[in-house]
């Protein structure tokens, strides 16, 4: 497409000689400016991407994919024959388990003076040892203990705030209270810390608390039901339809199917939002790079104009000088665009440790997992968008060498050199 004159001289062009400085510092403003907004677009995508694929991963590894509950609320309203109809649930396709649950609110308070707000959970120790989020997550103590009417298994965070450690005592203050001869009075009940994990998802790891089941029945006053079945299944963006073939299996059991797309649709709407935002904005800066280019090069056209009158009557076609110059400006797009790539790459890469040097060089907490609710930065390249984010880069940087290179091959050689 370039010939070797066009190539000589186009990179000749490019190149600062005296008197030309300012049109080559435009230039390479234009570089910086499209090396910075592709490489800017591919960090922000790949960290939006990893941030859903972790909170997706997190919030569906502890809550599970859908949950069944009983048709009726309140006091009373468990399931009753949860066993069964765990049962009847994992014999379906697409089914992965069926864990029967028993939670509520709670009020934690321990011998420390430390006072918060949590869920507690009631799960059978080997179902627990079943989900690979909190087996595989314990940081002090272990499951082995976790039996009886007395074990309780907390966040890390949690034990900070509480100010407890292994084999120390937490209370469970319930709202729901007993009914006495003096009036209502809060259930309290006394439990043994025996193993503490960290999910690595703040509000887990600071307001969960798992019991033994049977502990949680007798302590929420459901000996003979459960809250709830989690569900897990083999294909979470197929929930959709395991949901209906579950409520047609149950029927006719007064039974109520919720799946995490219905009850987290507002959250990850919200993220999806916001993720388009931030790429529409962070466009802006390929874009106004891009009209740089077209700056710099009608510029370049203007002080190379009895340059191209020269060329033209020794022969050079338009077509000629038009590729000179959209060789000019497409060479300013693609290292630009080429630096931006492989600059957004080793961050994403490596960003977490870039985050941990800049914490530690600044002395502040970035990213604090109270407002991000993870306690690392994650990063997922996803090939596809990366590939567009190029392919728009070289796009618009071919887009904004057209006019000034139309202008230059439309240069009349007599008015270039009269006017000189």
């Amino acid at each position: 497409m370039f010939g070797a004159f066009e190539r000589k001289v186009a990179f000749r062009y490019l190149r600062a000689r005296k008197g030309e400085r300012f049109v080559s510092v435009i230039a390479g403003f234009s570089l910086v400016g499209i090396a910075l907004g592709v490489a800017t677009l591919i960090i922000v995508m790949s960290v939006m991407n990893g941030f859903r694929q972790e909170l997706l991963g997190r919030i569906l590894g502890l809550n599970g994919h859908l949950g069944i509950h009983a048709a009726s609320g309140g006091p009373g309203g468990g399931l009753r024959d949860y066993d069964d109809i765990a049962e009847r649930v994992r014999r379906l396709a697409g089914v992965a388990s069926a864990t029967p649950i028993v939670e509520g609110q709670v009020l934690l308070t321990s011998e420390a003076g430390g006072a918060t707000g949590g869920l507690a959970r009631g799960i059978r120790p080997e179902d627990l040892r079943a989900r690979p989020l909190l087996a595989g997550n314990i940081r002090a103590g272990t499951l082995d203990a976790f039996q009886g009417e007395d074990a309780i298994l907390i966040g890390t965070r949690l034990a900070q705030k509480l100010g407890v450690r292994l084999g120390d005592k937490v209370t469970l203050v319930s709202p729901q209270g007993r009914a006495t001869v003096i009036g209502t009075v809060p259930r309290l009940r006394a439990y043994t810390v025996v193993a503490m994990f960290e999910a690595g998802m703040n509000e887990y790891d600071s307001s969960y608390v798992f019991l033994p089941l049977p502990a949680a029945q007798i302590y929420f006053q459901m000996r003979d039901a459960a809250s709830q079945i989690e569900v897990f299944v083999h294909d979470p963006d197929n929930v959709r339809a395991v949901s209906r073939e579950i409520a047609q299996a149950l029927s006719p059991t007064p039974v109520r199917v919720l799946d995490w797309q219905a009850a987290n649709s507002s959250f990850f709407a919200a993220v999806q939002v916001e993720r388009n935002v931030m790429f529409l904005i962070l466009t802006l800066i390929i874009i106004v790079a891009a009209f740089n280019i077209v700056s710099s090069l009608i510029m370049l056209v203007k002080d190379k104009g009895r340059d191209i009158a020269i060329l033209r009557t020794m022969g050079a076609t338009s077509g000629a000088v038009m590729r000179i110059f959209l060789l000019c400006g497409t060479s300013i797009g693609v290292l630009g665009t080429a630096i931006g790539f492989a600059l957004g790459l080793v961050f994403c890469l490596n960003i977490e440790h870039i985050r941990q040097f800049l914490q530690s060089l600044t002395g502040t907490q970035l990213f604090s997992p109270e407002v991000y609710f993870l306690t690392r930065l994650p990063a997922v390249v996803d090939p596809g968008e990366v590939t567009q984010v190029v392919l728009m880069g070289l796009g618009l940087s071919l887009l904004a060498t057209l006019y000034p290179s139309w202008r230059a091959a439309r240069t009349d050689p007599v008015e270039a050199l009269r006017n000189e």
